[in-house]
């Protein structure tokens, strides 16, 4: 595919992303089905709760990922920068978008060692598509997406309902997973695998366990249904509705959560898909997992400035601050051992 085409195609993905009359999801995350335990008397000082983790060596001021987000080549520059900045003024993480175009043209979309400088203390993960990782040039395009950051770790994405139904999309997926494993022996960096919206398998993520990958962002259905957003890019109406069948597909996020912390109790795992407030944060924390991600939610601040960003995550963290308060939880140790309770629909 040309450059030109790719860039398009990342363009048309910001704008229908950030137009709410399109690409409407109805999949619910499953978070709202789960309620906490109000405590009256938490007998804890709301300002001194501790919220700090850490992240592949690098400390962090709270759990939250800035996840990886998408942009046309004119606008993309200033969105990394402007989350950059932000995840460095909070202390939190940030996985970049797609590198592919960044590495296979000359617009870097400001995915550069820049980015490093801009956030030399984050945990800063670098981006690519499994389906671009097959091959005989798989682990030095790795390695030059890890290098061209100076990234902690490499996220490799994996997102086959969105490439059936993408006009040029990577419709062969023969020995990806393959690829997966002979990259995290050999790349040097620890490896994230994560879905962009349709939730992980039990199977499959332990499949990704085996093939020796760090941790997994579940990204399960609830946020961002990419299946209706490549509905609303088709070219014919016959292929608008072979997308928009499948609108609604995929895991829920708080069912893959549960399901596969489940099946691997020492997996690190990343929460996301419709991961709304710091709620919906505390509840995944609580639920298992180690770290939240954050993309949509974020991307009209992303695209405003970088005082948009900062003051939509500051506002997330500090609900999740009121939630370990109101649960008398200290610090997020304590809050994975909040009380919980799932409740029946229409509770």
């Amino acid at each position: 595919m040309q450059e030109s085409e790719l860039t398009q195609r990342k363009n048309d993905h910001l704008d229908i992303v950030l137009n709410p009359a399109l690409a409407v999801q109805k999949t619910r995350t499953g978070f709202e089905r789960w309620r906490f335990e109000h405590c009256a008397l938490p007998e804890l000082d709301l300002d001194s709760i501790d919220l700090g983790t850490s992240l592949f060596g690098r400390a962090m001021q709270a759990p939250l990922l800035i996840s990886s987000m998408t942009g046309g080549a004119s606008r993309a520059n200033d969105i990394n920068r402007f989350l950059a900045e932000a995840a460095q003024t909070l202390g939190l993480a940030m996985g970049v978008g797609s590198q592919r175009v960044a590495l296979e043209s000359d617009a870097n979309w400001g995915l550069t060692r820049e980015l490093r400088l801009l956030a030399p203390d984050i945990p800063l993960l670098a981006n690519l598509g499994a389906a671009q990782l097959t091959g005989q040039r798989s682990i030095d395009y790795a390695r030059r997406a890890v290098d061209m950051i100076e990234a902690d770790a490499l996220i490799i994405h994996l997102n086959p309902l969105q490439e059936a139904l993408q006009t040029g999309g990577d419709r062969d997926w023969r020995g990806i997973l393959a690829a997966i494993e002979r990259i995290t022996a050999s790349l040097g960096a620890p490896v994230v695998v994560k879905e962009v919206g349709a939730g992980l398998s039990c199977a499959v993520a332990r499949q990704l366990q085996e093939a020796g990958v760090a941790m997994l962002d579940i990204a399960g259905a609830g946020g961002t249904s990419w299946a209706a957003v490549e509905g609303e890019r088709a070219s014919t109406p016959q292929k608008r509705a072979v997308a928009m069948a499948f609108s609604n597909w995929g895991i829920p996020s708080a069912q893959a959560l549960c399901e596969v912390r489940q099946a691997l109790p020492t997996m690190p795992l990343i929460a996301s898909g419709g991961i709304n407030d710091g709620i919906d944060a505390a509840k995944a924390l609580c639920l298992g997992a180690d770290l939240v991600g954050q993309a949509a939610a974020a991307l009209h601040s992303a695209t405003t400035s970088l005082d948009a960003v900062i003051d939509h995550f500051r506002i997330v963290i500090e609900q999740l601050r009121v939630t370990c308060f109101c649960t008398q939880s200290a610090d997020l140790t304590a809050l994975r051992h909040a009380v919980l309770r799932r409740i029946e629909d229409g509770a």
